[in-house]
């Protein structure tokens, strides 16, 4: 890629080649926030895409000029992006339609879960989304999909049917276990390295209810509830998920008045099971000390996000996170000496997500989703504002140095919003780099798409 293909490019020629509206940095609709605004993204121009034929022209000029293609549906997940780049809004792909006798929904790029979820709950059926309904289906789906009942369904990925997805070639083409099987098999768990999906058919499960939800306890419970969590969790069957966070929540229209502006425990947890059965696994957590609220109980599977409860409006976060081999004693010292009830943590949340369960197991059709044997995921984030700003990067960083005593270093990519190679790399074992990498070369031969989170 050359700086003078790019200053010889027209966007003239762009707005010809496509039906969606074209935007330059000083034109009405160019705004390019997403859910992380302290992400940089400014990028050469903005398109909002009409359809998958608007990707594809996209595409087409990019290579023509020099230029690499990022995505924007919701915004989560965001890497930094400059004046080399187009940046592909999917807003406008909003198709849904649910199949209920066959148990599937057809989803378009531009949809948010939780669109999902309301139209498939009148047919008792429930798409696999992630803790945050708020974010789009597609991207969700492409870094292998992490969902509150992972270790009851596995992956999210594990239960697409089938891609449409744009090459970085420029070439719309169907992806799925018995068509280009091989980019099938990189779209779920690769990101948007191979191309950018413009719809997907997913699987919807019988599950119109679950006993699931969240106990907050106070802070000064932290170090009772963390040890309890840790061996509790280590004995649930596969039918039961959770994880526990350390929270520090701002006092906000949106948190509740009794977990707002102080230190906080939430157990999440979610479990397929009868009710009795749910409430039985679930006592040892309900007996270790008073909690501030308890929001454990049957609800509909429509309203699963309320399990996590996380936020959907955007803000200036620092994040990272990292799979965990283990989680000895000593590991929950350390959280708590980083971010327990007796230190100043600058720290919005710390979170353990257990794993396991059938997400380790190998999928009836294998995926570029890595490092499925992890029992435990760590993750955590702060909030980039004043007075704190320059604090929670450092404490990021720290909490994550000092986990790496308890770490392979390998990492989740829906976790892992960079464009730093050498991090992303983390991401796969060395058969799958070699993989994607000689998938890249085929379907974005001219380097397209080199803005997304593969290492090449």
């Amino acid at each position: 890629m050359t700086s003078h293909a790019i200053d010889r490019a027209d966007i003239a020629d762009l707005r010809t080649r496509v039906r969606g509206a074209v935007h330059r940095p000083s034109d009405d609709g160019y705004e390019t926030i997403g859910f992380n605004v302290a992400v940089s993204r400014r990028p050469w121009a903005v398109v909002d895409a009409a359809d998958a034929a608007d990707i594809a022209a996209v595409m087409t000029f990019a290579g023509d000029n020099g230029m690499t293609v990022a995505v924007h549906s919701t915004g989560h997940g965001a890497i930094p992006i400059d004046g080399r780049s187009l940046l592909v809004r999917t807003g406008g792909l909003d198709t849904l339609e649910i199949d209920p006798a066959g148990r599937t929904a057809r989803v378009g790029a531009g949809v948010r879960w939780q669109r999902v979820l309301d139209e498939s709950a009148p047919h008792g059926l429930a798409p696999l989304c992630g803790s945050a309904p708020s974010v789009g289906v597609i991207g969700f789906l492409t870094g292998g999909g992490i969902g509150p009942l992972v270790r009851t369904v596995g992956s999210s990925s594990d239960h697409v049917r089938s891609f449409e997805v744009v090459t970085g070639a420029g070439r719309v083409v169907r992806a799925s276990p018995d068509e280009n099987a091989e980019l099938f098999w990189g779209l779920r768990g690769g990101k948007a390295t191979l191309g950018l999906v413009t719809e997907a058919v997913i699987d919807l499960l019988p599950i119109p209810e679950l006993y699931a939800g969240a106990m907050y306890f106070d802070g000064a419970d932290a170090p009772a509830v963390l040890r309890e969590w840790r061996t509790w969790s280590a004995s649930l069957p596969v039918e039961a998920n959770t994880s526990v966070a350390l929270l520090r929540l701002p006092e906000l229209p949106t948190v509740p008045p009794v977990l707002a502006g102080r230190m906080t425990v939430a157990v999440r947890y979610a479990a397929l099971t009868s009710r009795d059965e749910a409430q039985r696994l679930f006592a040892p957590i309900r007996a270790v000390a008073p909690p501030l609220l308890d929001a454990v109980g049957t609800m509909p599977y429509a309203a699963i996000g309320a399990i996590h409860a996380d936020p959907a409006d955007p803000m200036p976060v620092a994040e990272d996170g990292c799979l965990l081999r283990e989680l000895p004693e000593e590991a929950v010292d350390a959280i708590l000496a980083s971010a327990g009830p007796d230190v100043e943590s600058p720290l919005l949340m710390v979170e353990l997500r257990l794993l396991g369960g059938r997400f380790a197991r190998t999928p009836q059709v294998d995926s570029a989703l890595c490092h499925r044997s992890a029992p435990l995921h760590l993750y955590t984030v702060g909030i980039l504002a004043p007075p704190i700003a320059e604090q929670v990067p450092v404490a990021v960083a720290g909490l994550v140095e000092t986990m790496s005593a308890y770490s392979d270093g390998y990492r989740l990519p829906n976790f892992t919003a960079t464009s730093d190679a050498g991090v992303t790399a983390r991401c796969y074992d060395e058969q799958t780099r070699a993989w994607l990498r000689a998938l890249a070369g085929q379907y974005d031969p001219r380097g397209v798409l080199r803005v997304g989170q593969l290492a090449r």
